[in-house]
C-alpha cells in the first residue's frame, strides 16, 4: 500500500477550507499549520495572475527528515506515512533543517495557553480564556478539542517537540479518508493507494500530467498536482481506501 494525493488546481478555488479542517481535526495551536499554500501574484498589471498552491506534507519516500532524525522519532510507517512519535522526539529539529518544503513546525510555547490565561480583554465585561475553558467543563484544555485525534498521537502535542501532517493516520486507521480531502468543497483533493491501479489517484496521474513540489531533489514525494487549465474531466470524487 502506498498512499498519495492529487491537487487538482482546476477544482481548487483557493477557499481554505483545507486548512481550517486540519486545524479542527488536529488541534493545532495558534500559528501552526500542518496544511498550508503557497500564494504569488505573477505579471504586471493589468495582465497579472494569481497561483495559489496547496501545501501539505509531501510523504516523500526518501524523507529527508526521516533520514537526519537521530532518534528515529520522524520514521516511515503503514502506506509510506511519514509519521513522527513526539515521545521520542528531542527538539533537535534536524528534520526542520532536513525537510526542503518547509512543511515540519516547532512548539516553542506551551500549546492552547490561551484557555488557561486569566486576562480579560475588558474588565467586569468581558471573560477570560480560563473562565471560558471551565464553564465548558474542561479547565486544562481547548473546549473545541477533537479527541479522536489522540488515537495515534498526543491530542496535543506538548512544548518543545515538531509536528507535521501526518495523513490524518486515525481516520485511515478507520477506513476514513483524510480530514482536508473531506472537507474540500470543490473535490479538488483526492486520496488513494498508489499501489493499486483502480484508484482515482492512479487514474488521474496516468491521465494528466502530473509534477510534484522539487522533484529534482529525488525526495520522491506523494503529492502530485495536476491541470491548471485543462478541458478534459473525470467524475468528481474524493478518491476512496
Amino acid at each position: 500500500m502506498k498512499y498519495a494525493m492529487v491537487i487538482d488546481h482546476q477544482r481548487c478555488v483557493g477557499c481554505g477550507a483545507c486548512i481550517i479542517a486540519c486545524k479542527n481535526e488536529n488541534n493545532l495551536t495558534e500559528g501552526i499549520s500542518w496544511s498550508y499554500k503557497i500564494t504569488e501574484t505573477v505579471g504586471t498589471f493589468p495582465n497579472v495572475r494569481f497561483h495559489y498552491i496547496p501545501t501539505l506534507c509531501n510523504h516523500c519516500a526518501n524523507a529527508p527528515c526521516a533520514l537526519g532524525c537521530p532518534t528515529q522519532a520522524m520514521h516511515k510507517a503503514e502506506g509510506g506515512i511519514t509519521m513522527h512519535d513526539p515521545n521520542k522526539c528531542i527538539g533537535c529539529r534536524y528534520c526542520i533543517a532536513n525537510c526542503p518544503y518547509g512543511v515540519i513546525s516547532y512548539n516553542w510555547e506551551e500549546p492552547h495557553q490561551q484557555w488557561t490565561q486569566k486576562k480579560v480583554l475588558i474588565k467586569d465585561c468581558t471573560s477570560s480564556g480560563a473562565e471560558q475553558a471551565s464553564a465548558y467543563g474542561i479547565p486544562r484544555r481547548p473546549p473545541y478539542e477533537n479527541p479522536e485525534r489522540g488515537l495515534t498521537l498526543p491530542a496535543e502535542r506538548p512544548m518543545g517537540v515538531v509536528e507535521k501532517c501526518t495523513f490524518c493516520d486515525h481516520r485511515l486507521m478507520r477506513g476514513l479518508l483524510p480530514y482536508c480531502v473531506e472537507a474540500c468543497p470543490a473535490d479538488a483533493r483526492i486520496f488513494g493507494d498508489l499501489d493499486d491501479p483502480k484508484t482515482e489517484v492512479s487514474k488521474l496521474i496516468g491521465k494528466y500530467k502530473p509534477y510534484r513540489l522539487k522533484e529534482h531533489l529525488g525526495t520522491e514525494p506523494k503529492i502530485y498536482y495536476i491541470r491548471s487549465f485543462n478541458p478534459g474531466t473525470y467524475t468528481q470524487t474524493k478518491g476512496g481506501l
